[in-house]
């Protein structure tokens, strides 16, 4: 990434755009489709847990999303959905393709973790 990219990255996500260039560079981000369209993202945590990720509707199931984002509005995106969103950018995301239930545990599975 050009200096003045990284600055302007900076500038606008703060202490979030280090971290999620280099979950990029760790290649973290995976786009995890099923055969009717759906989709979310998952990244791989700098702390080795897995974050499942919405860009469709900018949401993230990590805390500091939750606390640092929606309760204190502090930032505009964690460094996950950033990663994901850089990812995209840069024809870096890993692909997996899942059935329809596969999915779909993926996504019951985040909601139990939370519950």
């Amino acid at each position: 990434v050009p200096d003045d990219l990284l600055l302007g990255l900076k500038f606008i996500f703060g202490p979030s755009a280090v971290p999620a260039l280099d979950l990029v560079d760790q290649r973290s981000v995976t786009r995890v489709t099923s055969p009717n369209g759906r989709t979310a993202y998952q990244v791989l945590g700098s702390s080795g847990k897995l974050y499942t990720c919405y860009s469709s509707c900018h949401f993230c199931t990590c805390p500091a999303f939750g606390f640092t984002v929606l309760q204190k509005s502090e930032s505009l995106l964690c460094k996950h959905i950033l990663a994901v969103y850089l990812s995209q950018a840069m024809g870096a995301c890993q692909e997996l393709t899942v059935s329809e239930e596969q999915l779909t545990s993926i996504l019951l599975a985040e909601e139990e973790d939370e519950g």
